[in-house]
């Protein structure tokens, strides 16, 4: 639990920056953070018994419409039970959550989308916060969530957990309660701040709205450029190849000899958000927030760190916070056993 004797500082912007691409050169990084994956060329890492069993249990792979826009949607458990719909981080796509849901889905009817521009889902002129918010409600709806007697509960980790948070104080009357995995605001100090952009503009292979993501020729090779945002350690490199496995597709190569590797988001995407809906939401400070609020977070997370700083932060002082031990901000990488522990827990006795 954090000390709430003090009230949280006024937030005067939200930018989100956690898990944006950032570039970084070679050996800027440590290898295992620059390129988890490299060393297994391609084969698949070691899998323990519990995760073999989770992705065993394959969801109903589906498409909801939204505003125009075929949202991929996965889903696990009966129609009729208590509703959870679960947000990944940017980037990234419904997958992140599917060695997860399985050990929910005893209990509830589970959906996972994939935000507008990632996964499957179809890409977007813009990106907006209320859009993602209209995305999450046609989701719930479309899956059954909310036909086990209650409104669904929202889970969303880091950029997905803005978008729950986002929805939380807009629309509360279409959710039960929300769940926050190590969602942050704010972005990284000024001169952090600089220096992406100076890098960015220096690498060249880093995507732009002009210039499309690279395609690689072989797995191997798209493999072993995947790394998590903000950079880190993966806690689990058998969670990490499973994740970067389902952010791949098929895409013709530069060359035109044939085909090859490119990942799946937008690559554009974060210049075409308008953050202008959660600007507004924050700018006086902390905004009202109807529904009961959690957050669970890893310990050693970098979102703590600066929040312990004294880095602006919009979350209600009064929520409910659970850390996960040795746990990073990939909560579901790092410690996923425990993530499904504490989610198990919580939801038992909460909200009341």
């Amino acid at each position: 639990m954090t000390d709430q004797t003090k009230p949280p500082p006024a937030v005067a912007a939200a930018e989100f920056e956690d898990d944006r691409p950032v570039p970084s050169k070679p050996g800027e990084l440590p290898p295992e953070v620059q390129a988890p994956l490299a060393p297994f060329k391609g084969e698949k890492p070691p899998t323990p018994a519990w995760f073999d069993d989770a992705i065993a249990q394959a969801p109903e792979r589906s498409f909801v419409t939204s505003l125009g826009t075929q949202i991929e949607v996965l889903t696990w458990g009966q129609v009729g039970k208590p509703g959870l719909l679960l947000v990944h981080g940017n980037s990234a796509h419904a997958d992140w959550w599917s060695f997860i849901a399985p050990y929910l889905a005893e209990d509830y009817r589970v959906a996972s989308m994939s935000l507008a521009g990632m996964g499957a889902s179809d890409w977007r002129e813009t990106y907006a916060f209320q859009d993602f918010a209209e995305d999450a409600e046609a989701v719930a709806k479309a899956t059954g969530l909310y036909e086990g007697g209650r409104k669904p509960i929202y889970i969303g980790h880091s950029f997905g957990g803005s978008q729950v948070f986002y929805a939380a104080s807009r629309h509360p009357e279409r959710m039960a309660a929300a769940v926050l995995v190590d969602t942050g605001f704010g972005g990284p100090p000024p001169q952090a701040r600089e220096e992406m952009e100076r890098r960015m503009e220096q690498v060249r292979n880093i995507p732009t709205p002009d210039r499309p993501k690279r395609v690689y020729a072989t797995l191997e090779q798209a493999l072993s450029r995947f790394r998590f945002m903000p950079p880190q350690a993966a806690g689990n490199l058998f969670v990490a190849d499973f994740i970067a496995r389902k952010s791949l597709k098929r895409a013709p190569l530069e060359d035109g000899s044939g085909e090859g590797w490119t990942w799946m988001f937008d690559p554009a995407m974060w210049n075409k958000l308008d953050r202008s809906a959660m600007t507004a939401l924050v700018t006086e400070g902390p905004p009202r927030v109807e529904v009961p609020v959690a957050h669970l977070h890893g310990e050693q997370s970098q979102v703590i760190a600066r929040r312990q700083d004294g880095r602006p932060n919009p979350l209600p002082a009064d929520m409910i916070e659970i850390a996960i031990p040795n746990a990073n901000h990939h909560v579901m990488v790092d410690q996923p056993l425990a993530l499904v522990a504490a989610l198990r827990a919580l939801l038992k006795v909460w909200p009341a």
